[in-house]
């Protein structure tokens, strides 16, 4: 029995130690399998994390190589585009004169989503149902009630002043958008009015036979095409021979850098960069040359088509590009085709089936340079500054001589040029004038006083004591300041004897350029003419009109200040030659926030290097060339100054891109100024002015440029922009912005 008991109970142990055996082997197993689960999930993760990283770089090798598909697409796109010029002018329509004197239709005003109004909210929206039968008679439920009442009642409030606000700013936003709807409106139909005016000046001088008039119907013509290559230049003279009846025109042409040097871009998958495969220089230079033989023949479709009246008998061709003599190294104009072309020759050509070189060189005879790339030139026949070209028409007058004038009459026209200044004067001619010939009153209740003007009427210098008694007079009279206008001139002496006095010198040039400036008329002697201008080289002081200066203070140096010449969109003008040690460019708007921005370009169209942007950061370039004054408020509207000192540009540079840009954290536009108006001043006293267009589009605009032609300087009014404001007018230019 002992012995059938203990084999039970080691049978049970043994059972007992299996089974924790089995166990523990099944933990062990389980432990393995589930290492080996981790491990098959870290190779999973692995293996996803390399796939991801090779999707990653598959996705980025993709996106280069588009990148190096749209420069290819670009540059084919732009080769594509100087081989059309030919036809791209033959597909737009001719320039007639009527063109100038149509008047502006604007699109009627749509406020859009600004016409509708908000709608109010309304109050039974918020009604809270009235309790009723034996709920009304339960205080828990009318408790309930009026909390949900007084909560209806604050939601209706909230949104009823929610809507009212939105309303407001709606009329607000709305006032805001018809206001630069009418300023765009009111700009157009102002242009369009300057233009109907040029219109019919030029119209009434064709029927007069001018000669300068024909020359200026077809320089505008050229000028007015729309569809050249943004970057092509647009510039030349016109000259018109009457008895020839030929037309002598010199026009600039694009440049070799116009033409791709690229013929595409591929990216290098290994070393992770994009490569530019060059074009053959043998295409490039083909490609040049048709396209300087485009241009010709363009001009001279546009020239003959704009001739409907077929005045024109002939057209004389030169083609320039500037560039570099390398004899001599110096700047020019190098002819690159040359053609003359009657009216019967050049209608016999099929311009739309042509090969541009062969016409050019084999049809019609011309001339066009072997190697354009290196500025080989060809011989020219006759150039447009040998019959004349034209300028803008200058007002002449028949004008009396200051020096033979009536004594008392010269202090009556002294007296009338201070009246239109704005001071109250009388002259003392015929009482006694104890020293004074004029005494005027300036009615300013801050700076205002009496002012005492001697006038005389000199062919020499006035004498230095002439000058000392003035003060005296001056103090006698108990004057704030003294004037001395004089037909003649003064010594240093007498200018160093007024240095730091209340006492103004008006010489004869100066008095020349005050006349002409208030519409009265006068002469120095000579024949009758335009008005005379100041020499630059002599200081000369004037009493500006907007107050006197305090006793003891430097008098005011300021030249005369003509009526300013206005030019329209695309006009130029030729600068005079006398003028050019000093231009003042100064800009004036009211309206939001504006700055006035110089750039100094080469003759490709872009900086040198970022010292070049002249802005409110770098008001100044490093030769001091180009110098930028702070803004100055006045009367709601802001002025700002910069100063051009053509002679100071360094070698290199042919181009002063005069520009304004909107403030940059802003989301105005040009429309939003408020009569922008640009004018330029030459040293000699010449001035132009001009209001570029309001575009809501724009946020930054080239105004106008100063450019080099022909040795010469010449004055451009653009009014062309850019929608991303200073980035997009710097980016143009090749400024880097951070």
């Amino acid at each position: 029995m002992a012995g059938r008991h203990n084999s039970g109970v080691l049978a049970m142990i043994a059972e007992a130690q299996r089974q924790q055996g089995r166990q523990q082997e099944a933990q062990r197993r389980a432990a393995v399998d589930a290492q080996r689960q981790y491990e098959r999930a870290q190779r999973e993760a692995q293996r996803a994390a390399a796939q991801g990283e090779k999707e990653a770089l598959r996705a980025y090798q993709q996106g280069r190589e588009a990148d190096a598909a749209r420069r290819t697409a670009e540059l084919d796109e732009r080769v594509a585009e100087l081989r059309g010029v030919l036809a791209a002018g033959l597909a737009g329509r001719p320039f007639r004169l009527t063109d100038l004197q149509g008047s502006f239709q604007p699109a009627p005003f749509d406020p859009g989503q600004l016409g509708r109004p908000v709608p109010m909210p309304d109050q039974n929206w918020y009604l809270i149902p009235p309790l009723t039968g034996v709920q009304a008679l339960n205080p828990a439920a009318r408790r309930q009630y009026d909390e949900q009442a007084a909560h209806a009642r604050a939601r209706f409030e909230h949104d009823w002043h929610a809507a009212q606000s939105a309303e407001q700013e709606r009329l607000r936003r709305l006032a805001d958008y018809r206001a630069q709807y009418d300023a765009w409106a009111a700009e157009h139909h102002r242009l369009a009015a300057d233009r109907a005016g040029q219109g019919a000046r030029l119209a009434a001088e064709l029927a007069s036979g001018s000669a300068g008039a024909m020359a200026e119907l077809f320089e505008t013509a050229l000028q007015s095409g729309t569809d050249w290559p943004e970057d092509f230049p647009r510039g030349g003279t016109v000259g018109w021979d009457a008895a020839a009846r030929q037309l002598v025109v010199d026009w600039e042409l694009p440049g070799f850098e116009v033409v791709p040097a690229v013929t595409r871009v591929r990216y290098v998958k290994n070393d992770d960069r994009e490569a530019e495969v060059a074009r053959p220089a043998t295409e490039r230079k083909a490609l040049y040359r048709e396209l300087l033989a485009q241009c010709a023949l363009r001009v001279l479709a546009e020239l003959y088509r704009t001739d409907d009246g077929q005045r024109v008998e002939s057209v004389v061709l030169n083609g320039y590009v500037e560039g570099t003599d390398p004899a001599s190294g110096r700047e020019e104009q190098r002819y690159l085709v040359a053609l003359t072309v009657r009216r019967e020759d050049f209608r016999a050509v099929a311009l739309d089936r042509v090969a541009p070189v062969d016409c050019l060189l084999d049809g019609l005879h011309g001339r066009l340079s072997a190697r354009p790339e290196k500025l080989e030139p060809v011989k020219t026949d006759r150039l447009a500054e040998e019959v004349g070209s034209w300028q803008p028409p200058a007002a002449e007058a028949e004008e009396p001589d200051l020096f033979e004038m009536d004594p008392i009459a010269f202090e009556e026209l002294i007296a009338e040029l201070f009246r239109r200044r704005g001071f109250r004067t009388s002259t003392t001619a015929r009482s006694g004038d104890q020293g004074v010939d004029v005494i005027a009153e300036d009615p300013d209740p801050v700076t205002g006083g009496r002012i005492v003007i001697q006038a005389k009427r000199y062919r020499r210098t006035v004498d230095p004591t002439a000058v000392r008694d003035l003060d005296a007079t001056r103090v006698h009279h108990g004057a704030t300041k003294g004037i001395l206008v004089t037909t003649a001139g003064f010594g240093p002496d007498s200018h160093r004897w007024v240095k730091g006095k209340p006492l103004t010198l008006v010489d004869g040039p100066m008095l020349i350029g005050l006349l002409h400036e208030h519409g009265l008329a006068g002469r120095l002697g000579g024949t009758p003419g335009p008005a005379q201008r100041p020499d630059p080289a002599e200081p000369t002081v004037l009493l500006p009109r907007e107050g006197l200066e305090p006793s003891g203070q430097e008098p005011t140096v300021l030249l005369p200040r003509p009526e300013p010449v206005n030019l329209l969109p695309g006009q130029n003008v030729l600068l005079p030659a006398g003028g050019l040690a000093e231009l003042s460019v100064r800009f004036d708007a009211g309206g939001p926030e504006a700055d006035l921005t110089l750039l100094l370009l080469t003759g490709a169209g872009v900086v040198r290097n970022d010292e070049d942007f002249v802005f409110y950061h770098q008001p100044t370039d490093p030769d001091g060339a180009v110098t930028l004054r702070p803004k100055e408020p006045a009367d709601g509207r802001r002025s700002e100054t910069a100063t051009v000192r053509l002679p100071g540009l360094p070698a290199g540079i042919e181009r002063v891109a005069v520009s304004v840009n909107m403030d940059a954290d802003s989301t105005a536009t040009c429309a939003e100024l408020l009569t922008p108006e640009l004018t330029v001043r030459a040293a000699d006293g010449s001035a132009w002015a001009f209001r570029p267009p309001a575009d809501p589009e724009v946020a930054a605009m080239l105004v106008a440029e100063l450019y080099r032609h022909q040795g010469s300087w010449k004055l451009r009014a653009v009014g062309q922009g850019w929608s991303d404001g200073l980035a997009g007018l710097a980016r143009a230019h090749g400024v880097q912005i951070a």
